[in-house]
């Protein structure tokens, strides 16, 4: 199944460029999407069915994967010049400095935030594909 992949490098490409904007507009750098999308698959549910199937994002890897996408956008924050804390506030800094943050909410929603991306990447790229009239072909080839 891994085929239908190395058939959409090219259109992978072009939405990478195209989903950029919403990349930078979300919480996470250059980064952290590089490690997101490393850590991310691409799956066909419902490939059987013209009118049902879609790209979704296997997303499973995503949470052995957050401490490094934590710490790579702690250190695009530090090279920026901003807090490496997820507020940026003074009273973050001290909440964090005492141990007083909320780690694990903070992880959760940070890991739900890059799912939630993730999903929105997957259906760009089934747009895309749409669009270029690319999806049947593909869907065929996934389910062949």
């Amino acid at each position: 199944m891994a085929d239908w992949t190395d058939r959409i490098v090219g259109d992978r490409m072009t939405v990478d460029r195209e989903f950029n904007d919403r990349v930078v507009s979300s919480e996470f750098g250059s980064q952290e999407w590089s490690l997101i999308m490393t850590a991310t698959e691409f799956d066909i549910e419902n490939a059987d069915d013209p009118d049902a199937a879609r790209i979704v994002a296997n997303t499973e890897k995503l949470e052995g994967m957050m401490p490094h996408i934590e710490e790579a956008g702690e250190r695009e924050r530090s090279m920026a010049g901003r807090s490496s804390d997820s507020g940026g506030s003074v009273l973050d800094s001290v909440k964090n400095a005492l141990g007083l943050s909320n780690g694990k909410q903070d992880h959760d929603a940070k890991l739900a935030a890059a799912e939630e991306l993730v999903d929105e990447y997957a259906a760009e790229l089934q747009s895309h594909l749409e669009s270029k009239g690319k999806w049947e072909q593909i869907r065929q080839s996934y389910r062949d």
